[in-house]
């Protein structure tokens, strides 16, 4: 064998990987060793995370909403992913099982981190989805949701929550399982681009 653990994956995480994500033990390990040559430290710091979107994104600025995603998946607050945050993250926000999507999706939304979310957190993540999307696109959109508040507005609406009410996680996931539409409404789908760069990068 000869590998150190700083250069391979330890079988137990990979395992746990293996069964806990779409990715193939060979996928994983072309993965670690992309990580490990972007971040020797075997960590990636909340900057690098942001960078990384970046790249994704030449178009628009997903600074704030890099910064979202980054704080839902730091799961232990230390203000940086290992590898297994970091392939999680991937996996949820390119796959994933819809109940475990969703239970990220509300980390997402629930800013503050208290168990519920406000219309103000609604309002903040939408914002930060917006700036994702090219101006040219945003023209696109259905007249009702073709700014931040209006989508955010759609969404509240759709809960039937008065102004200053809370959605549980039990409410959230339970109403967008039964809607698709709030389901296209609260996410950003990632532009075909982003599926071909992560395609390049596995190779």
């Amino acid at each position: 064998m000869g590998n150190t653990k700083s250069s391979a994956l330890s079988k137990e995480l990979l395992e746990e990987l293996k069964s806990n994500t779409k990715y193939s033990e060979a996928e994983l390990c072309t993965w670690y060793q992309s990580f490990l040559k972007e971040c020797p430290s075997g960590r990636i710091s909340k900057q690098q995370f942001e960078s990384i979107y970046a790249s994704f994104f030449p178009d628009a600025d997903p600074t704030e909403y890099a910064r979202h995603v980054f704080r839902s998946f730091d799961t232990n607050a230390d203000g940086t992913l290992d590898f297994k945050e970091y392939i999680v993250a991937l996996h949820l926000t390119s796959g994933g099982k819809t109940l475990q999507k969703l239970e990220w999706a509300f980390a997402l939304y629930d800013v503050d981190g208290n168990g519920t979310i406000s219309k103000n957190e609604i309002q903040e993540i939408v914002r930060s989805i917006f700036n994702m999307i090219p101006v040219d696109d945003q023209k696109n959109l259905p007249e009702d949701e073709n700014t931040p508040e209006k989508r955010a507005e759609k969404i509240w609406t759709f809960f039937g929550k008065k102004e200053n009410d809370k959605i549980t996680e039990g409410e959230f996931i339970r109403g967008v399982m039964e809607n698709k539409d709030i389901l296209r409404l609260i996410q950003y789908d990632e532009p075909q681009k982003i599926k071909d760069k992560l395609k390049e990068k596995k190779q």
